[in-house]
């Protein structure tokens, strides 16, 4: 009998963080990575597994995102972490404004995260505000500039998660750049 690959995600609520992996042979190589990025994993780590159909794991999806949605709206996030150099990230770009680092679950060949420096109270794109403008503009601008460093002159796909049925689970704007392979639509 052949192992059933059904995607993972592991929340912990304190360091408000997800990652996803599948059951398997990948499950092995990734949870030590988990340990060293992460710690030791604390008591209040749960794990929510979906089944392996695509209702289930869109379940699982919007269960992390509400479970993220619950902390407190400025709270410190792993991309604060990241930020102050606490969490190793494979940085691709930086300047005075912005981060942009390999995200460690891609969905695509190319899949980059691109934040603010400054959250500013800019925690999710329906918290914008007119004084965000400028911000926003340069995520997108930069995402523009990576998309030509990594060779995506064929298109990409940005991406910004809002809110818990949007499953956004990092409360520190983001954007995400996916490319490196055909997009499908509809998105999601």
């Amino acid at each position: 009998m052949s192992a059933i690959l059904s995607p993972v995600r592991l929340y912990n609520p304190i360091r408000n963080q997800i990652f996803r992996c599948s059951f398997g042979s990948q499950l092995n190589r990734v949870v030590p990575s988990l340990t060293r990025l992460v710690g030791s994993p604390s008591p209040s780590l749960t794990r929510i597994v979906s089944q392996s159909t695509s209702n289930s794991s869109m379940s699982s999806e919007k269960e992390a995102a509400l479970a993220a949605s619950s902390t407190i709206p400025d709270s410190p996030t792993i991309f604060d972490k990241i930020l102050n150099k606490e969490i190793p990230a494979n940085v691709v770009y930086e300047d005075d404004k912005v981060l942009a680092f390999r995200d460690i679950n891609p969905q695509a060949p190319v899949h980059i995260l691109i934040i603010p420096k400054v959250k500013d109270g800019l925690s999710r794109l329906a918290k914008a505000e007119e004084r965000h403008m400028e911000i926003l503009g340069r995520l997108l601008h930069t995402a523009k500039v990576i998309a030509k460093q990594e060779g995506l002159e064929d298109g990409f796909r940005i991406v910004i998660n809002d809110g818990p049925k949007g499953c956004q689970s990092v409360y520190h704007i983001h954007v995400h750049l996916l490319g490196g392979r055909q997009m499908e639509w509809p998105a999601g």
